[in-house]
């Protein structure tokens, strides 16, 4: 008898620097241990191997609070972590990729890639791209539309950062 696979789930989103130069927001994305600066997340450092190498784990941690259950149910306040492992990165062609391991946020698996693209004239796209089993509990809307916000929130705090004088 063989198992059933669920198929995994596919989503890339986007995003626009206009005017960032590509170098410049790859410069931002390839620093994957101070990811914390950019994404609306508590912490983030080096857990272990080389950075900017294959291999490398980074530790990344946020906030979360949920509302409790009954009339009188209080908010309570959890940290959600995972660890990342870069699995491939390429400044030539300013891409990396990574999955999430150990965690104890929604995934079983997730393998995602961030590429930087030149735009017209001196602007900058960045596109987030990712692969997971499906989340249970979570629709895949949910899912796309999280990393299409965290994304936003990234390209505007990138954007401010490397054309403020």
């Amino acid at each position: 008898m063989t198992e059933k696979s669920t198929p995994k789930w596919e989503g890339k989103a986007m995003a626009e620097l206009p005017a960032t130069d590509p170098q410049l927001t790859w410069e931002v994305l390839e620093d994957f241990c101070n990811v914390h600066k950019w994404l609306p997340i508590k912490t983030s450092y080096h857990v272990e191997g080389v950075s900017g190498q294959p291999g490398l784990i980074r530790y990344c941690a946020l906030t979360v609070e949920e509302e409790g259950v009954g009339d009188d149910a209080e908010k309570t306040t959890t940290m959600k972590w995972a660890k990342e492992k870069l699995l491939e990165i390429d400044p030539v062609q300013r891409c990396l990729t990574y999955e999430v391991g150990e965690n104890n946020l929604v995934f079983n698996s997730y393998v995602a890639t961030i590429k930087v693209f030149p735009m017209d004239q001196d602007g900058s796209k960045i596109e987030w791209s990712f692969v997971c089993d499906p989340v249970q509990g979570w629709s895949f809307q949910k899912l796309n539309s999280l990393i299409k916000s965290y994304l936003e929130f990234m390209a505007k705090k990138i954007e401010l950062a490397c054309n403020t004088n």
